[in-house]
């Protein structure tokens, strides 16, 4: 449990930082090169002091990394692009839970029960209320049917890519590898990153080879490197390694309803560095789905 609330804070600066890092990379070239910082990190570790590629549980890690990171990233940033970035939240977040639910219990056969699954329904509708736009935004809603149907590619993505991950730690424990710890944890998150890379540098070639257009925005090395960093420490490097500990102890029905609580800490981080508006509704959600955090936590 302690590991999905680090994943939370940790997510939810790895979202700030990266909205400062889009400001100074265009967001292929941004994504990409988090990505790769990461995984040198990750792999220094991994090689030195882990197992490094080896393993029961590398393929299917690879392949939750390619399914998450890459797919499931190339769709949500669609979905900003066509609905928005409160709605494409709403959806991310609050569907891939129920996704992965589902997914563990029809693959893996773990159900949660009556009483987590009121208390992650109390979560992901806090999460809603807060995250949804208001009246007066000026957020887009162009190609509806398009974002909405990346929106669900990428719930879907970041639901089966951590059911993936759980299968893999089921299959390395059954080989007489059991994961264990934050060390685990960043073997995995290594592993794990490398499927990430490998399919968004395939997006990355294919935007070059096909002339796709390049963004308006002017690559801006000097001021982007410092939230380079951050991002890459907060989000693909310590949040993940987080995230698969969290994984490696905690079914996907508790881990990721409190991971979806991330968007909820973005809220006063934004208001605090860049003077967003916190609602009255903001308030309410939180405080729903922080109801729901604690109620999940007490039915372990």
């Amino acid at each position: 449990m302690l590991a999905a609330f680090l994943t939370t804070i940790l997510f939810s600066c790895s979202a700030i930082s990266g909205r400062r890092l889009s400001t100074h990379l265009r967001g292929t070239q941004a994504n990409l090169a988090r990505l790769i910082l990461a995984a040198a990190l990750l792999g220094a570790w991994s090689h030195t002091f882990g197992f490094g590629l080896g393993g029961a549980a590398f393929p299917l890690l690879f392949l939750s990394g390619c399914v998450g990171f890459g797919m499931g990233d190339l769709a949500l940033f669609q979905t900003y692009r066509r609905l928005g970035a409160r709605r494409a939240m709403v959806m991310a977040q609050c569907l891939a839970a129920p996704i992965a639910t589902l997914i563990e219990w029809l693959w893996l056969g773990h159900a949660p029960s009556l009483t987590q699954t009121g208390f992650a329904a109390l979560i992901l509708g806090g999460v809603g209320v807060a995250l949804l736009p208001h009246e007066d935004t000026d957020e887009p809603v162009n190609h509806l049917a398009a974002g909405i149907l990346f929106g669900l590619v990428a719930a879907f993505g970041q639901g089966l890519g951590a059911v993936l991950s759980r299968k893999a730690y089921a299959l390395a424990a059954a080989a007489g590898q059991t994961f264990h710890g934050v060390g685990d944890g960043l073997n995995a998150a290594y592993q794990r990153i490398l499927g990430g890379i490998f399919l968004t540098a395939l997006f990355f070639v294919y935007l070059r080879l096909a002339h796709k257009p390049d963004e308006s925005l002017t690559n801006n090395w000097s001021k982007a490197w410092p939230w380079l960093v951050a991002n890459c420490l907060c989000g693909p490097s310590l949040g993940v390694t987080c995230y698969q500990w969290a994984l490696i102890s905690t079914p996907t029905h508790i881990a990721l309803p409190i991971v979806a609580t991330t968007p909820l800490v973005v809220i006063p981080l934004a208001h605090w560095l860049e003077g967003d508006r916190v609602t009255k509704r903001a308030i309410l959600g939180g405080v729903a789905a922080v109801a729901g955090v604690i109620g999940l936590t007490l039915t372990r």
